[in-house]
């Protein structure tokens, strides 16, 4: 075993909980996994329906950042398997989880890719919150057994490149996505415009 992946299962072990841990903060931490990415999908809709076409324009564009990230994911499972600890007999698992290859984490991806996109560029109030969010489901995932830290790390560096391969594009082509995004929205959500349900 190299000294990186020694590292990484030493750290496993550190967080993760044990028989001995309260009940209470088990389902904390199941909540906190499970359902804080619930969180996500709102932040969209809030975004775009309430927010001003700047706002518009960076939902977007953390979507594709994203997307991007999850795609990459995907590539890497498909080279590379790493095994969850449940797979390998190490520590303890309280939440079901496929028997798929753990690095990265889809979960802190969605929401690094977002954190990062929001931070840097010019939304740092949410942009830090999404990430302190993200950073509370990467603890849990790992306190839960279905993750490494180090998938973490690598959910964080994955969309870090992602932004780095994005944001170049979109400054040609983001503004041509947004307008177009917005004349369908305004097409189709017209009456609840009218209405000022939502934002135009």
């Amino acid at each position: 075993m190299n000294p990186i992946e020694a590292l990484n299962r030493s750290a496993f072990l550190w967080i993760n909980a044990s028989p001995a841990t309260p009940t209470w903060l088990i389902k904390l931490a199941s909540f906190i996994a499970d359902d804080f990415i619930l969180l996500i999908p709102a932040l969209f809709v809030t975004l775009w329906l309430w927010g001003d076409d700047a706002k518009r324009n960076h939902t977007l564009k953390a979507v594709s950042v994203v997307a991007l990230s999850l795609g990459v994911n995907q590539l890497i499972g498909l080279v590379w398997q790493h095994p969850r600890p449940s797979m390998i007999g190490l520590g303890h698992t309280w939440i079901a989880h496929a028997a798929d290859s753990s690095f990265p984490s889809d979960h802190m991806t969605v929401f690094a890719g977002i954190a990062v996109t929001l931070l840097l560029d010019g939304m740092a109030g949410l942009g830090l919150t999404t990430l302190v969010l993200g950073l509370g489901v990467a603890w849990a995932r790992v306190f839960l057994g279905v993750h490494f830290p180090l998938d973490m790390v690598g959910a964080i560096i994955v969309a870090l490149i992602a932004y780095a391969l994005v944001h170049p594009l979109w400054q040609r082509v983001g503004s041509t996505i947004t307008d177009l995004a917005l004349r369908s929205y305004r097409l189709i959500l017209s009456r609840p415009i009218a209405a000022g349900w939502v934002r135009r």
